[in-house]
């Protein structure tokens, strides 16, 4: 049946810009902790190895918290949606779906759902212009098969 297909939806635009983001991240701090040596300026210590090595931590710590933008992703077939935001994911059934909303002005898609909750769908962002709207068609698609499916049978 059309448009039935499984589809995996990610952003682009926030992955580019993340993957950059941590990449300038880690190489600046490893400039900084190149440049910590000699006295702290005021004469009561100086900056040890350590020190350093502590900056390049903090550097990665920085990136992998940049790149945990990264992670946003909508997967869904004939069966329901499975959403991974951020922080947390979830996977309902299309059952619970009212529809798919992308408003304008929005940052990014929402499922609505029949007990008037909105799920945000991170993945489908504003930023990514019509892949993000052939995401929305996409999963609108489905969900219509769906119902379609439960009015027939």
């Amino acid at each position: 049946m059309i448009g039935t297909e499984p589809i995996r939806l990610r952003p682009r635009r926030i992955r580019l810009v993340c993957w950059v983001s941590a990449a300038v991240l880690v190489v600046l701090f490893a400039v900084i902790a190149t440049t910590l040596t000699g006295p702290t300026g005021n004469g009561y210590g100086t900056f040890q190895r350590g020190d350093q090595f502590a900056m390049i931590g903090l550097g990665i710590l920085f990136a992998l918290g940049a790149l945990l933008f990264t992670r946003p992703r909508v997967d869904a077939d004939a069966r329901g949606v499975r959403v991974r935001n951020i922080i947390g994911s979830y996977e309902l059934p299309w059952e619970v779906v009212r529809g798919v909303r992308f408003d304008r002005g929005a940052p990014w898609a929402a499922l609505e759902l029949y007990d008037d909750d909105l799920m945000p769908v991170v993945a489908l962002q504003a930023a990514d212009k019509q892949l993000a709207v052939d995401g929305v068609r996409a999963l609108r698609r489905l969900h219509e098969a769906h119902l379609t499916a439960l009015a027939e049978g």
